[in-house]
């Protein structure tokens, strides 16, 4: 009987930062979703309508049927559900990733980024586009319109390739 416990294979274990990872995922797609739903349904911002907020901050409705900024729109339905099997698939391989984290940086990194494919792929899903509405074109330098979703993949992103320049040191 002790023989099959010890060929048995190894259980799935999710280390703390590896969880930490998912609850900010969570924590990106809830504020993603929630700031969408926000601006449709309390604002009921109309298409390509802004409002000043603070400068330089002012939100502007559009719907992107491309990836991230705007880019490769795309309205075939091929497209459509590609980009959010796409989407599904990254997150999927990113929390393969993040369950054996050991260190803070790569595992919020990780999570930024897992949460952020998962909420613009929900968009993608219900209406066939995800709802970008933070516009800061105003400081001159960027000149797309983006969501919490965006932001938390280019944060995400910066913050692995921060880690990967740090490897080696300790956390």
């Amino acid at each position: 009987m002790s023989g099959a416990v010890e060929n048995a294979p190894p259980s799935p274990r999710v280390t703390r930062w590896g969880w930490r990872a998912y609850a900010v995922g969570l924590a990106v797609i809830a504020l993603d979703q929630l700031s969408k739903w926000w601006i449709l349904s309390v604002v009921r911002l109309p298409e390509q309508a802004t409002i000043e907020v603070l400068w330089p901050l002012q939100f502007t409705r559009i719907w992107n049927q491309g990836v991230s900024f705007g880019l490769l729109q795309a309205q075939q339905d091929l497209v459509r559900w590609g980009l959010v099997g796409f989407s599904l698939a990254v997150a999927a391989l990113l929390g393969a990733w993040a369950r054996n984290q050991t260190r803070w940086l790569p595992a919020l990194g990780l999570g930024l980024v897992m949460g952020g494919a998962v909420g613009n792929a929900i968009d993608r899903a219900r209406f066939g586009a995800v709802v970008d509405f933070i516009d800061v074109q105003r400081i001159g330098f960027f000149p797309w319109i983006f969501n919490v979703a965006d932001s938390g993949i280019t944060i995400g992103v910066a913050l692995l390739l921060l880690d990967s320049f740090r490897s080696g040191r300790g956390d």
